[in-house]
């Protein structure tokens, strides 16, 4: 298993900036894919950013152009940088990291962090 720990979450202003970061507890060059993502009150936890060890990345529509995701294999650390924020950005946002190996799917969440995009 890998244990991970984000942090960076909070309250920020309609169009203002918040960077998230997830650290996990082994170098993240093992791990396959990482991502984020988020779930408001009432609506099922969807896909944010991913981002796998070779670069590749994917992005939920509604985030396109506004968040990035990226990594420092130096500090076993993903982030996600948010941009021009919306009230219904709001949510709280997990970690999350994916392994194949040995003929099956390992994934691994945090515990999330807030965030509240609110004037």
């Amino acid at each position: 298993q890998v244990q991970l720990v984000e942090s960076g979450g909070g309250l920020v202003q309609p169009g203002g900036s918040l960077r998230l970061s997830c650290t996990a507890s082994r170098s993240i060059s093992s791990i396959n894919t990482m991502g984020w993502y988020r779930q408001a009150p009432g609506k099922e936890r969807d896909l944010v950013a991913t981002r796998t060890s070779v670069g590749s990345t994917n992005y939920a529509d509604s985030v396109k152009g506004r968040f990035t995701i990226s990594r420092d294999n130096a500090k076993n650390t993903v982030y996600l940088q948010m941009n021009s924020l919306k009230p219904e950005d709001t949510a709280v946002y997990y970690c999350n990291a994916v392994i194949n190996a040995w003929g099956n799917r390992y994934a691994s969440w945090g515990q999330g962090t807030q965030v509240t995009v609110s004037s």
